[in-house]
């Protein structure tokens, strides 16, 4: 009997496609159009995402992809390499970096060609600005809209191939797997049907679990369904404890102010009305790593020199001295997005701001070009970890590495898949995964309300696992994560087939509540400070216990944690200074 609230099993339907794509942010266009190319129309691509395409979080970028254009007035890739490595503390996987750095380029040059409208320098060329780490100004920028600009173009690209086919708002619940990828289940969200998808390869691309943390710069839907879903696939999760603070997220909403806006030459205040990057990177200032800004801000506050708006402590970016007609040309997203939510223009006055959660450095652990350790499966840009952030990613390189490696699984999972005939569809697996979600989650019920479950997960990440941590604290997150988690099993309220977001809200916590307690283990266990990752009990870097990756496995008792060594070739571990 198929406990599929709707209709017995024997009537799900099973989709074939030689390719599945999850996510359709940059690197799922990204691999979907290199995979669409490389197979000349030989194959069937399929992207599902739980999201139309343009409302994918990569939209929300601003403020440049990081790549060397300009060797000619002194850049080079040798810069942009070493940049990378020390802005990781020395964590990212020095291969993978050299693949970024000389791959990036490329991908600049292509968007050109497919449309993109690039800034452009008075001569014509393509322009670039200064972001924090570098030392050239290699961030290549479209105003300060560049993820939206980047999105249209490569949705706009994927649309002249007959061969990809996107279904938009459907959610993947689970990867079926036995001796390499047979497929995936999903549900459609208009229709609120169960469907299985058969295929030869598969890569996942659904970016990072910033809805962790309740002050954010992500989108609502950023939850870590794909990273649970490689986690519970028994596929390792690496470097979890590394997640990034911007040091500009707008106050009261958490929207970002791009890096940009210090790029072009905007200041960090406090009220003593003092640039007090001075203190903390005096070469740098306020172009320094965001690791680094983000603690120094959070000192400045905690030491009595913060403002403090809506019940919220903070300093001000301050772009007043900029003028209105550098703001208005090069930052006029940046200003609306201060006037419409914070009722403040900065062309008269300054922004206030906060470190906020932006970006995940840890992710479904693969290799340097984007396979895991399941046959057939890729994974690329912000759910991957190869490592090219390692401890701390420099801004502008995210976009750089959706491209670079949405092209490289691209094609290699089209190539893959090429080779390759269908296999069946263990149907044992199907039913696991009917059963957990419809039997152990639809069709549960409990006294707890998830939303505020949800809350209490937001307030044990912000609270536990902030910019500065320590044992005790970690601890204590551990341990209210857990019991969240028996207090969440089993509720959905809302029984109806269409459009069910109460149903899709709950698997979101469900998924929500494993990665936190992953980053929490994974913190945990880390007793030293790098990059991100600041610990007060051990406020020193360890590179003789602790220059290695963070591997965690999932376990129905809870994480399991090992290590994996970091790959050096040409840089050795030093002091960073800025």
């Amino acid at each position: 009997k198929s406990l599929h609230p709707f209709f017995p099993l024997e009537l799900v339907d099973t989709i074939e496609k030689d390719l599945i794509i999850i996510g359709s942010g940059l690197a799922g266009l990204r691999a979907a159009i290199e995979a669409a190319r490389v197979s000349k129309g030989k194959i069937s691509i399929g992207v599902i995402s739980k999201v139309q395409v343009m409302r994918s979080h990569s939209v929300s970028a601003e403020g440049g992809t990081a790549a060397v254009l300009y060797e000619d007035e002194g850049d080079s890739l040798e810069s942009h390499i070493y940049d990378t490595i020390r802005g990781s503390d020395f964590l990212a996987d020095q291969d993978a970096v050299e693949v970024l750095c000389k791959y990036a380029p490329l991908e600049i040059y292509q968007l050109e060609h497919w449309g993109m409208p690039w800034s452009r320098r008075k001569d014509g060329r393509i322009a670039q600005r200064a972001f924090g780490g570098y030392d050239f100004p290699r961030a290549t920028f479209a105003g300060d809209k560049v993820g939206f600009f980047e999105m249209q173009t490569l949705y706009d690209t994927a649309l002249k191939f007959d061969n990809i086919e996107f279904y938009n708002e459907w959610f993947a619940t689970s990867l079926i797997i036995e001796d390499g990828i047979r497929g995936l289940t999903a549900i459609d969200i208009p229709h609120g049907d169960f469907y299985t998808f058969k295929t030869k390869a598969c890569i996942i691309a659904t970016g990072g679990a910033g809805r962790l943390y309740s002050f954010s710069t992500y989108g609502h839907s950023s939850t870590p369904d794909g990273l649970d879903m490689a986690y519970r696939a028994k596929i390792p999760l690496k470097d979890m404890e590394f997640v990034q603070f911007h040091p500009t997220g707008l106050v009261p909403s958490g929207i970002l102010i791009t890096e940009g806006a210090r790029g072009d030459g905007g200041i960090l205040i406090n009220k003593e009305k003092e640039r007090f990057m001075k203190r903390y990177a005096p070469k740098k200032l306020d172009l320094a790593p965001r690791d680094i800004v983000s603690r120094a801000m959070i000192t400045e506050i905690e030491q009595g020199r913060g403002f403090e708006s809506y019940g919220i402590k903070h300093l001000m970016l301050d772009l007043t001295h900029l003028g209105e007609e550098k703001i208005k040309q090069n930052l006029a997203g940046i200003r609306e997005i201060a006037l419409k939510f914070a009722g403040i223009d900065p062309i008269s006055e300054p922004i206030p701001v906060k470190p906020v959660c932006h970006y995940m450095m840890g992710g479904i652990d693969c290799d340097i070009r984007g396979r895991t350790l399941i046959k057939g499966l890729w994974v690329a840009g912000e759910a991957a970890c190869i490592s090219v952030h390692g401890a701390n990613r420099l801004g502008a390189n995210s976009t750089s590495e959706c491209l670079v490696w949405g092209r490289i699984t691209g094609e290699e999972a089209a190539l893959y898949s090429m080779k390759k005939g269908y296999e069946d569809l263990p149907k044992e697996k199907v039913l696991e995964e009917e059963k957990r979600i419809y039997d152990g989650i639809f069709r549960g019920s409990g006294k707890e309300n998830p939303y505020e479950i949800r809350e209490e997960v937001n307030k044990v990440m912000d609270e536990h696992c902030y910019i500065f941590r320590k044992e005790d604290s970690l601890t204590e997150g551990i341990r209210k994560i857990r019991e969240l988690y028996n207090r969440s099993w089993k509720h959905v309220d809302d029984k109806d087939k269409e459009y069910n977001t109460n149903f899709i809200n709950v698997l979101e916590l469900d998924s929500m509540i494993r990665i936190a307690e992953a980053i929490l283990v994974s913190a945990y266990n880390r007793r030293e400070s790098r990059g991100a990752h600041y610990r007060l009990d051990y406020p020193y870097r360890d590179d003789e216990k602790y220059l290695k990756h963070t591997l965690c496995y999932y376990s129905e008792d809870g994480p399991k944690i090992s290590y994996s060594p970091v790959k050096l070739i040409k840089y050795k571990p030093e002091v960073r200074v800025y």
